[in-house]
């Protein structure tokens, strides 16, 4: 089956049912309005599609908007997560999604399949999948997916083909179109509408009431590179909303680390992600002391059981003022 491109310009569970799709149909921007109108007209359809994009992006939003518009719109979309699932739980898994050996859909009822992070799936995993995809050809087996299949990856699966860890004859199955979903840093004109609505959805979510945010932390938010992208954005916002104080979170988004190249080559251990799991959990820590004491660095170091020193040490650290100015 051939395929086409959309242009540049423009839980420890194995599976898991997607929930609503909110974020990226607020958008305004060219790429994004591209991108769904391609949708509306690939979505009854029965062609496979692959989500390529950066990390937080918002590919399984992309591909619950897809199945929304797809005649199996009414049943659900099932997530299959293959960067964190075995063999053996992948194969076990797709025996109850496939069809029995009359050729109707199995019990499962699943309308679309979507496979996160397919570029994740080992070996075995993808030779298992090869097999009960269909392939354009009138059946021969009893075993087979007739769930519409969408794909997603945040990895360049050429690259994967051409070091042998991606099959190219998965890859041209799932590859009927392949969609690009661009980063934020190529569509800055959409973080105003993302912000209203991540705004929107939090306040409701925590029971606070909406916020507006000032021109200059909008400006902040425009310049700011986001390697994490909207998912990156989400939280911000959120953190904004839980703090009630945007100059807070604005002053620690203007220290965080803002290259990319940084994350792409740092290694990757379970000791770093320890200590990385733990300065995070710190930090919050500290913000919530602080925002509970109206930013009074003695009483949020004696709330915290540590000594005041200590706490000026720790604020230096994550980038916060570790002067008495604003106490209360």
């Amino acid at each position: 089956m051939g395929h086409s491109t959309v242009p540049n310009s423009m839980d420890t569970r194995l599976e898991s049912e997607v929930g609503e799709d909110t974020g990226y149909v607020t958008c305004v921007s060219a790429a994004i309005h591209l991108l769904e109108s391609v949708i509306r007209e690939i979505g009854p359809t029965e062609i496979p599609v692959l989500i390529t994009g950066e990390s937080g992006t918002g590919k399984e939003v992309l591909a619950h908007r897809i199945h929304r518009f797809s005649r199996r719109a009414e049943e659900p979309l099932r997530k299959i997560a293959c960067a964190s699932t075995s063999n053996n739980l992948f194969v076990s898994e797709l025996k109850k999604l496939t069809a029995n050996g009359n050729g109707r859909r199995g019990q499962s009822g699943v309308g679309t399949l979507f496979f996160d992070e397919i570029g994740e799936l080992e070996s075995a995993s993808q030779r298992t999948l090869l097999d009960v995809l269909p392939d354009g050809l009138p059946a021969q087996r009893s075993q087979i997916i007739t769930a519409r299949v969408i794909s997603a990856t945040s990895k360049n699966l050429d690259d994967q083909m051409r070091s042998g860890h991606f099959r190219s004859e998965l890859y041209y199955r799932i590859n009927g179109v392949c969609l690009r979903l661009p980063p934020l840093r190529e569509r800055k004109e959409d973080i105003a509408p993302l912000v209203e609505s991540f705004l929107a959805k939090h306040a409701a979510e925590l029971g606070r009431p909406r916020m507006t945010l000032s021109e200059r932390t909008m400006q902040k938010l425009f310049d700011h590179s986001w390697p994490g992208n909207v998912r990156e954005l989400e939280n911000v916002v959120k953190e904004i909303v839980v703090l009630g104080d945007e100059d807070l979170t604005m002053s620690m988004l203007s220290h965080a680390p803002a290259s990319r190249e940084k994350y792409r080559t740092a290694p990757c251990s379970l000791k770093a992600a320890a200590r990385e799991a733990s300065r995070q959990t710190e930090k919050e820590l500290i913000l919530k002391a602080l925002t509970r004491t109206r930013w009074n660095r003695k009483r949020a170091a004696q709330e915290l059981q540590i000594s005041y020193k200590s706490l000026l040490y720790k604020l230096k650290q994550i980038g916060l003022p570790d002067d008495e100015g604003g106490a209360s």
